[in-house]
């Protein structure tokens, strides 16, 4: 089940702080309840898209904002449900009310998560669900190496 909501609770920004945590590179880590209110709260005309589980428990997150009046996404998912469908669900959910999405994605393996895996590119997934890849648009800094990518209905 997707639930849209635009504030999220305390509860909320914990479950996905430590979702957050647990799936992105560890040096994107928010330490504190407070960094995911930061970072939140520097962007503009967010939506939040909550993806629950039967017994009620969120597993997994995508949002829309806008950023140089371009509209942007970024998503997490538990890893425990990747590769079941989830992701293009709350992909399918941002393109019936965007006509266009950007992301940034990590396109190298070379990244440590909190537990010491590998993160594994979401490349395959992005170009599986229609997204193009803007090789020439990269973000590079001591929190991310990336790529841009677009999808345009």
């Amino acid at each position: 089940m997707i639930i849209e909501k635009e504030i999220l609770s305390i509860e909320e920004k914990e479950v996905l702080r430590e979702l957050w945590n647990n799936e992105y590179p560890e040096r994107l880590h928010l330490n504190t309840i407070e960094d995911f209110d930061l970072y939140l709260n520097g962007l503009l005309n967010t939506k939040h898209y909550l993806l629950f589980d039967d017994l009620n428990k969120i597993i997994g997150l995508t949002f829309t904002f806008l950023r140089e009046k371009e509209n942007w996404f970024a998503i997490i998912l538990d890893h425990q449900i990747q590769g079941k469908g989830n992701g293009s669900l709350l992909i399918n959910e941002l393109k019936k009310k965007n006509k266009s999405l950007n992301g940034w994605v990590i396109d190298q393996e070379n990244e440590l998560k909190q537990n010491n895996e590998f993160y594994k590119s979401p490349m395959p997934f992005y170009i599986k669900n229609g997204f193009s890849i803007l090789t020439e648009t990269r973000i590079e800094n001591e929190k991310m190496s990336a790529v841009k990518i677009n999808w345009k209905s």
